[in-house]
This record gives structure tokens, C-alpha cells and sequence, in this order.
């Protein structure tokens, strides 16, 4: 048996493009791509905190350094630049291996610039 795991996430990047004519689907700044270990051409699922929208593309590598957050083509439709985003990959793991899996976790700041990485989400308390 094999588990659908958190593999990593990207957590609250801002949208710095939305290009509805532009092949492809969401370009991530390279750093961060690498910081989460996503790859271009990943499934990834991305939640839009500012809007509540929902949906499921593929990432491509943008310019390192550069900051960029592009939703493109028809997921343009789905966030306008300054929204605010989770971008999350998924992994199957063997449930033998589920004892001590910890995700890669990038958090950003208001440039799309790495603030810290972790492995694990805090416990959320009452």
C-alpha cells in the first residue's frame, strides 16, 4: 500500500503575473522550485488563499532569483496578480516508509523570496 503524501509546498507565494495568452501553466522562480525539490513539468495543486479558488496544472521553471509567480494560460482565469497562493506537489509513498516522512516546506515572503524552510507544520492548538 502506498500513501498520497505531502512532498512539499510553497506557502503563500504572490501572483506577479497572470498571462492568459501564455503557453504553459504556472512559472516559479528556479530558487524555489529547488528549495521544494518540484520539477519542472510537476503536477502541482494550487490553492488561492485570497480568492478560495482551487485547481490543479503543472510547474514550470521561471527565471532564479526572479521572484516570478505566473499563472498562465486558462488558470490565469483564477487568480489576479497580488493573490496570495499555496502551491503544493504530492508523492506516493510505500506505507512502510510513512514512519518519519517529512515534506520539504518553503515559506516566502511578500517578493517570492525564501523566508525560512521547514519540514514540519505546527501542531495547531485550541
Amino acid at each position: 500500500m502506498h500513501l498520497n503524501m505531502l512532498k512539499c509546498k510553497i506557502h503563500r507565494a504572490t501572483v506577479t503575473h497572470a498571462e492568459l495568452n501564455y503557453e504553459g501553466s504556472v512559472a516559479i522562480d528556479g530558487n524555489l522550485l529547488d528549495a521544494a525539490g518540484m520539477a519542472s513539468y510537476e503536477q502541482i495543486h494550487v490553492w488561492n488563499v485570497s480568492n478560495g479558488e482551487r485547481f490543479v496544472t503543472y510547474a514550470l521553471r521561471a527565471e532564479e532569483g526572479s521572484g516570478i509567480i505566473s499563472v498562465n494560460g486558462s488558470a490565469a482565469r483564477r487568480v489576479s496578480t497580488g493573490d496570495i497562493l499555496i502551491i503544493a506537489a504530492f508523492a506516493l509513498v510505500p506505507h512502510d516508509a510513512f514512519d518519519g516522512y517529512q515534506p520539504e516546506l518553503v515559506y516566502v515572503d511578500a517578493a517570492n523570496r525564501i523566508a525560512r524552510v521547514s519540514s514540519a507544520i505546527p501542531k495547531q492548538m485550541a
